[in-house]
């Protein structure tokens, strides 16, 4: 069994999901450029499902100092990138409170979307050690977030969204795009 069939008989806990991702390669920047879609790793995080409930695409890394880690699809299908330092006080204790998406949270998103937008680099590449072991890292410019990388097969990767403060960490997947 490979580890992406690995991944449809993993428990949806988070100690599950850590052993997985214990159990993962670590990977090298040069390996995570380029374009890749998101989608969480359920381990019934308040966050789970709720990116994508608000059209988030996934994360787009071209070279070690310029990262866009929050890409979402607008309501035309056009890809933005947006500025995550808006998205900041949001994320105060938000694993302690359940995350719920509606659909009028989600049209006023699509509607401020364009202020929130971003040409500039929000996040750079870093090697770091993370559960005994070094791994390409983005970490966020303006907010106390790094997102660990660990290798699931040439075009996949395992992510931990590790938010200073925050007790349960976030999973998620990324998939890498052609070019």
């Amino acid at each position: 069994m490979n580890v992406i069939e690995k991944l449809n008989t993993v428990g949806k806990t988070t100690e599950e999901a850590f052993a997985l991702f214990d159990s993962l390669e670590p990977v090298e920047i040069s390996f995570i450029i380029g374009n890749w879609k998101g989608e969480s790793f359920p381990t019934n995080h308040p966050l789970d499902g709720v990116l994508e409930a608000y059209r988030w695409y996934g994360k787009r890394f071209e070279s070690e100092e310029e990262v866009h880690p929050l890409v979402f699809s607008t309501l035309n299908n056009k890809l933005v990138s947006l500025n995550p330092a808006f998205m900041g006080p949001s994320l105060n204790g938000i694993d302690r409170k359940p995350v719920r998406s509606n659909p009028f949270m989600e049209k006023l998103f699509h509607t401020i979307m364009p202020l929130l937008a971003t040409s500039d680099s929000s996040a750079r590449l870093r090697m770091t050690e993370y559960r005994g072991k070094s791994s390409a890292t983005m970490i966020y410019d303006k907010l106390p977030i790094n997102d660990v990388f660990r290798k699931l097969d040439d075009n996949a990767v395992l992510g931990i969204m590790d938010l200073k403060g925050m007790k349960t960490p976030f999973f998620f997947i990324l998939r890498r795009l052609g070019e």
